[in-house]
């Protein structure tokens, strides 16, 4: 007969294994640089992104969400933190193995893979999911990241401006030379291996970020002559303030005006799509390799992207704006087992990630979160209040509810937008005394604390917003 003191031991043991064992796991996928311009968001009409599509329709929409910065790095050190740009003063592009360094607030905090392998989840990650891959130490198992965003041809196609990696056509031949592939099949052979507790892991996509180029099978999905352009009004940026423009300025980029000029427009759509469809497909891999894996019943996907992506419609192309285009981003949650999907259009911030999955998988909140967790809306307690708040460069904040965008700068010139009878933000109403009302409300909502900008990140918002580039 076996001793009691080892009885308890087993059953103890048997009751810490099966409760490790019902925790649910968590697939989180990452796209780099993907708007709004995704099938169930019916942003643009000749999208085409079934795989994206098929898990919105089995989980939950949020139709309305918003990044927390216009820009990689720093939208994804929010994310990952759980802090905003404007609490850890990370407003620009910034070396992940520094960010620790940046301010002293993240000096010990627990980024999002961390928090749950300090709850006793195994924790894999592959390709971007910070700005380069992951600070050291942060994944248990890492799959890397291919460095840069090609493969390239030796010669640019099309674009071949200083500052920054756009262009755009048909290259290389064969899916199987993207990094996003690779990405793709390194998760597919990690989910389906057995696991011997929960696991959390991250996928990140580098693809429709530029250069804008996918083999030509991808282009074949969109004839030019169906291509349709987004709306573009030539003096669209008359009625803003001068910090506005100089937020807006991208010196690198096309202009809409040359692209319309050169006929190059159409073709830029076309490739920002065809490596939308790509990308999309990639994401496909993953989710049958999910449904055919043993973690099909118990695993938590989440889809986000960084931020969004101008395409002309405020007369250039790229991001680093406060403006829907840059900010609007898919944000997509399926449960394990979810078959019935729901949608939501309260506004909703990345930063509430972090909060949201800690909830859904069962564990302690991190009082150090600043975003909410999405789980009270998810049961049906909506926020007619709720605000998504962007920020790019210190002291410049963008507020978003289901009814009106403002834009508060640094120098306290504004932007305000009605998005019901304006949603693509044309008119600004911010010098009218009937707008004053709602400039209050969502004014006494932008963050309070604005820290300097991070070390290691730029520390001069004017050169700043000078020499911002696609990629730094």
């Amino acid at each position: 007969m076996l001793p009691i003191f080892f009885l308890a031991f087993l059953l103890q043991t048997g009751a810490e294994q099966a409760e490790k064992k019902a925790s649910p796991n968590v697939l989180m996928i990452s796209i780099d640089d993907l708007n709004d311009w995704v099938g169930v968001l019916g942003a643009h009409p000749n999208a085409q992104t079934p795989n994206i599509d098929r898990l919105a329709n089995k989980g939950m929409l949020f139709t309305n969400a918003h990044c927390q910065a216009p820009i990689c790095g720093p939208s994804r050190a929010s994310i990952m933190s759980g802090l905003r740009p404007s609490t850890t003063g990370i407003y620009g592009q910034i070396n992940d193995d520094k960010i620790r360094e940046s301010n002293f607030i993240l000096q010990d905090i627990a980024f999002l893979p961390q928090y749950f392998e300090k709850n006793g989840y195994k924790t894999l990650g592959v390709g971007k999911i910070f700005h380069k891959h992951a600070p050291e130490g942060v994944f248990q198992v890492s799959g890397g990241r291919i460095k840069g965003f090609g493969p390239r041809p030796e010669k640019r196609l099309k674009w071949d401006q200083k500052g920054t990696s756009t262009d755009w056509g048909a290259f290389p031949e064969q899916n199987s030379l993207m990094n996003d592939y690779s990405y793709a099949q390194w998760a597919k052979k990690e989910l389906h291996k057995e696991q011997d507790g929960p696991f959390f892991m991250a996928v990140g996509f580098i693809r429709p970020h530029v250069p804008w180029h996918a083999p030509k099978s991808w282009f074949d999905k969109y004839p030019l002559d169906e291509i349709v352009l987004p709306e573009y009004i030539a003096n669209d940026l008359d009625d803003l303030p001068e910090m506005a423009r100089r937020v807006a300025f991208k010196g690198m980029m096309p202009t809409t005006d040359w692209a319309i000029e050169s006929g190059e427009w159409s073709k830029i759509v076309q490739a920002y799509l065809a490596c939308i469809s790509f990308v999309d497909h990639q994401v496909g891999v993953v989710l049958d390799a999910l449904d055919k894996s043993p973690h099909k019943d118990n695993t938590i996907v989440l889809l986000w992207s960084d931020h969004g992506y101008e395409l002309g419609e405020k007369g250039s192309f790229g991001k680093h704006t406060l403006w829907s285009e840059s900010t609007r981003v898919p944000l997509i949650v399926k449960l394990p087992q979810q078959q019935k999907n729901k949608s939501f259009g309260q506004a909703v911030e990345l930063l509430d990630i972090y909060p949201t999955l800690l909830e859904l998988a069962g564990l302690p909140k991190n009082l150090l979160n600043e975003g909410s967790s999405l789980v009270p809306l998810i049961e049906g307690d909506e926020d007619p209040n709720a605000v998504a708040i962007t920020t790019y460069g210190r002291n410049n904040h963008s507020l978003i509810n289901t009814t009106h965008r403002y834009i508060r700068y640094e120098d306290g010139s504004e932007e305000l937008y009605d998005l019901q009878n304006d949603p693509g933000e044309h008119i600004n109403l911010a010098s009218s005394k009937k707008s004053d009302e709602i400039k209050v409300k969502l004014l006494c909502q932008v963050p309070e604390l604005n820290a300097p900008w991070a070390l290691g990140s730029f520390n001069d918002v004017n050169e700043y917003f000078q020499s911002s580039s696609q990629e730094k």
